[in-house]
């Protein structure tokens, strides 16, 4: 693991915009499933289909809240891509929003050591790219900070003062593979980066924009 971090970020995440076809319904989904805070939502009618490319994770305390949060979600229209089960890594569930976008709840708890809450410890954008390295290098000439590296596997951002969501880097067939969906899909990615720098857009179409 490489690891580097600076107390002058150039350039960092801001705001993650999800572009849906209905913002009204897409609110009250996100709402009820309680990370309304943490994203922002546009209307578009872009094509998507298949893999879109990322997912929102949710770290929280222990297996008892990922159950919460999951059944918050599926009660609000929400489907299960893989039901909350223990794992090596801790304990997690996959589900995927009306709107498409696909969230992953997770726990590095295997046991509950208190009661279930709705607090959320950490939310990362996971976007899925072809080559990890040059990606993150690309991001690393934009005046991102890198926080950790696996080598050519996954690569974490120093986040912004103000964001509440932190980015990372993931290969895209391995974060389909841990989502349980198939890798391929083709169109808009539906999700729009808000930056602390002017608008541009990565090597695998992650469209960014100047925070508003």
């Amino acid at each position: 693991m490489t690891k580097t971090t600076s107390t002058a970020v150039g350039t960092s995440l801001a705001s993650v915009t999800l572009e849906v076809a209905d913002p009204d319904a897409a609110r009250r989904f996100y709402s009820a499933f309680g990370v309304d805070a943490y994203v922002r939502l546009r209307a578009s009618e872009a094509h998507s289909s298949g893999f879109r490319g990322f997912t929102l994770a949710l770290t929280v305390s222990g297996p008892a809240t990922v159950d919460g949060f999951v059944g918050a979600a599926v009660d609000a229209g929400a489907t299960v891509l893989k039901p909350a089960a223990k794992s090596l890594w801790g304990y997690s569930g996959v589900v995927q929003a009306p709107d498409g976008t696909i969230w992953k709840i997770a726990t590095s708890e295997k046991k509950d050591t208190g009661p279930a809450t709705r607090e959320i410890d950490e939310v990362v954008l996971l976007i899925g790219v072809e080559d990890v390295k040059a990606t993150r290098q690309f991001y690393v000439g934009r005046g991102l900070t890198v926080a950790k590296s696996f080598g050519g596997k996954y690569a974490e951002f120093v986040p912004g003062q103000s964001s509440p969501v932190k980015l990372a880097l993931y290969k895209r067939r391995a974060l389909a593979k841990d989502l349980g969906v198939p890798a391929d899909g083709t169109g808009s990615h539906r999700i729009v980066l808000g930056g602390t720098a002017d608008a541009f857009t990565d090597e695998d179409g992650f469209a960014w924009e100047a925070a508003a």
